[in-house]
């Protein structure tokens, strides 16, 4: 790798991560930035995956305050993604890629309409509830464990999808579950980099520099992201999400 090509990984790490724990679908710039370099697919994958891990840690930890009163929902929603995310990264080491290529931007702009229609759909959830669920109940958690093998196995814009299922199953502001989503997604994306990092091959470079500018880039996201509106936050997550499921579709 030239230095060329590392400052440009490293910015590409950088603006990842600041995206990361706004919305999610950093992996869109950083995953086609590594095979335009070179690497293969897996091998981009899965350094990708590793390093952008460190970012979404730093991202969770920048929206901490945020997540003030939610251990127990975390935790809940939080073994899904654990599940998932194991099962996702052991698909990525024994199924061939085309098993998702299809089905990936249907998912992403499936999330997106989800996101505009969050507020009625979270009102009629509601509705046929005969008490508060606080954790989402057992739709949510399959929901999180499916995404959560999304995010193992590929991951870009899964923060997308995981804002638009806690919005609609539990009545919150959009920015503390903005929080768990963030912890969320590092659960899935960490224990697939743990399976990674001991059956597949790694680009170790490529782990160092993006993990070094996405935990950077993710430290601004969380300052920016925290300061949007609600409905600025949900705007951006709808474009975000369009950009991610159209470059998919053509790519």
């Amino acid at each position: 790798m030239s230095v060329l090509e590392a400052l440009l990984v490293i910015a590409a790490a950088f603006f990842a991560g600041t995206i990361n724990p706004i919305v999610g679908s950093g992996s869109l710039v950083t995953f086609p930035t590594l095979l335009a370099i070179g690497y293969s697919p897996v091998i981009a994958n899965v350094s990708n995956t590793i390093g952008i891990s460190f970012g979404s840690f730093s991202g969770a930890v920048g929206y901490r305050r945020e997540l003030g009163g939610q251990r127990r929902r975390t935790m809940v929603l939080g073994s899904a993604s654990l599940t998932g995310g194991i099962t996702g990264g052991v698909l990525l080491l024994t199924l061939p890629s085309s098993v998702f290529d299809a089905v990936v931007p249907v998912l992403i702009l499936l999330a997106v309409v989800l996101v505009i229609l969050q507020p009625r759909l979270s009102r009629l959830v509601a509705e046929r509830r005969s008490r508060v669920v606080e954790h989402g109940g057992v739709e949510l958690w399959i929901g999180i464990f499916l995404t959560g093998i999304y995010g193992g196995y590929f991951g870009a814009a899964q923060g997308v999808i995981l804002l638009s299922l806690l919005g609609i199953f539990i009545a919150d502001s959009l920015q503390r579950l903005n929080a768990v989503k963030n912890v969320l997604a590092l659960i899935a994306n960490g224990v697939a980099a743990v399976l990674f990092v001991f059956f597949a091959d790694v680009a170790w470079l490529v782990v160092v520099l993006i993990a070094s500018g996405s935990v950077v880039g993710a430290q601004l996201g969380a300052q920016l992201g925290r300061r949007l509106p609600e409905r600025a936050l949900r705007g951006l997550v709808v474009v975000v999400g369009l950009v991610a499921a159209i470059k998919l579709l053509v790519s």
